[in-house]
């Protein structure tokens, strides 16, 4: 999740502590490349945490204080059709669907906002422990992320967790884990600060493949350091992949593509 340096040095902190490593060495997950099928707007005022695709329009969830907001996105224009903010001092974080609703959860306050997906009128809200990044969904459990290398699985009434894994490449966490899209069995990942996805199995944590994004979205069109990699949609009726990321001004249909051998 990633945070500006006027909001906290914990981040500098926490990459310092970084011990893992995306490049073990051993047996890890093959790394896939990428082809950009079609290109749509995005606000560069959208510091973009949660991106689910539903019946034809992008559900968007934003962070930093004062900014934080839910919103209903036409793909075609960028337009915001609907929008609910959060209130100071939440700073919003990962949102899934869960039947009529939307669950939004926030980083560090603790407190999970439930709307009505149509409307977007607050429903009720709770309280949970540890921090809250990514989250997504199966058929039958919400999934989510914490920054940690471990996914929780979420009984979607109480919230409660039902069980874990730990996400692991040739044998070697992988933490950093933030916004999460559940797409045809696997889980996929984006790790801050990186221009990477992980496939992770839901069974057992491993990384099944890598997909590298490189220069998707070249450096001079970042606003600054935080503009990462953060943005994962999947429309499963037409098997379209979406990414976007902090303050980007596109949103990129993907398609999934063998990497190209360096000569």
């Amino acid at each position: 999740m990633r945070r500006t340096v006027l909001l906290s040095l914990a981040p500098l902190v926490f990459i310092g502590a970084f011990s893992t490593t995306l490049f073990a060495a051993g047996k890890t997950a093959p790394v896939s490349g990428y082809k950009v099928v079609a290109t749509f707007p995005h606000s560069t005022n959208s510091y973009t945490e949660g991106f689910f695709y539903l019946d034809g329009l992008f559900y968007e969830g934003t962070g930093l204080v004062g900014h934080s907001s839910v919103s209903v996105v036409q793909p075609a224009t960028g337009e915001a059709l609907q929008r609910r903010p959060l209130p100071e001092p939440y700073f919003g974080e990962g949102i899934v669907d869960w039947g009529p609703n939307i669950y939004e959860w926030t980083w560090t306050s603790h407190v999970c906002f439930v709307l009505d997906r149509f409307s977007l009128r607050l429903i009720k809200q709770f309280t949970y422990t540890g921090e809250g990044w990514g989250m997504t969904r199966d058929a039958r459990e919400i999934i989510t992320s914490d920054g940690t290398d471990t996914i929780r699985f979420r009984n979607p009434e109480t919230f409660q967790e039902t069980h874990h894994i730990t996400v692991k490449d040739g044998g070697q966490p992988i933490d950093r884990l933030n916004e999460l899209e559940y797409i045809k069995g696997e889980i996929f990942a984006n790790v801050w600060h990186t221009d990477r996805i992980a496939r992770i199995s839901p069974r057992d944590g491993h990384v099944i493949g890598w997909i590298d994004l490189t220069g998707i979205l070249p450096d001079n069109q970042r606003m600054d350091e935080e503009s990462v990699l953060n943005g994962i949609a999947y429309d499963a009726q037409h098997d379209r992949i979406f990414v976007t990321g902090k303050r980007w001004p596109n949103v990129f249909e993907i398609k999934i593509v063998p990497k190209p051998k360096i000569k």
